[in-house]
């Protein structure tokens, strides 16, 4: 393993000792390095996804399928740095719960309206959710970011939370 793969493991967590134990943690027996083109990978599909979702902005339906698929696979981006299991337990530690709860729940119900439905009025509100359930969640990973948001809203609403 090079001195840069070395680094770039030690900072996400992993150890050269820890490539035996992978299995048992949750990785699904990956390497590090095929953990990283994974990661790399989904980021990048789910980057693109969005992307090229907002040339699909005034065709509500396309747009949330796009968008929606887009976000799941960043989110599938983390579970290779993490694992699946280690994903979905910090999806679901107390600090995230409710947004992850909201984010998933938003998933479902955008491509059931997008997908079933054909309504582009609850698609689009299903996304907006999505979208605000999303940066909610991002933001419960950066040290007081959810605490400076709330005082930002407040301070442009003038309401006090």
């Amino acid at each position: 393993m090079s001195r840069t793969m070395r680094s770039l493991n030690s900072l996400l967590g992993g150890g050269v000792e820890e490539e035996e134990e992978e299995e048992s943690d949750g990785r699904c027996g990956l390497s590090y390095q095929e953990r990283i083109y994974g990661f790399a990978a989904c980021l990048a599909g789910g980057l693109l996804c969005t992307l090229l979702s907002l040339l699909l902005i005034f065709r509500p339906i396309k747009f949330a399928v796009t968008f929606t698929f887009g976000n799941l696979l960043s989110l599938a981006s983390t579970a290779f740095l993490v694992g699946p299991m280690r994903q979905v337990n910090m999806m679901f530690d107390p600090a995230r719960i409710v947004a992850s709860i909201i984010f998933i729940g938003s998933i479902v119900i955008a491509l059931v309206c997008a997908l079933y439905i054909h309504n582009r009025l609850l698609t689009l509100l299903a996304i907006i959710i999505e979208f605000c359930a999303l940066i909610w969640y991002s933001l419960s990973y950066i040290p007081f970011a959810r605490a400076t948001a709330r005082k930002c809203m407040g301070t442009c609403f003038e309401v006090e939370f």
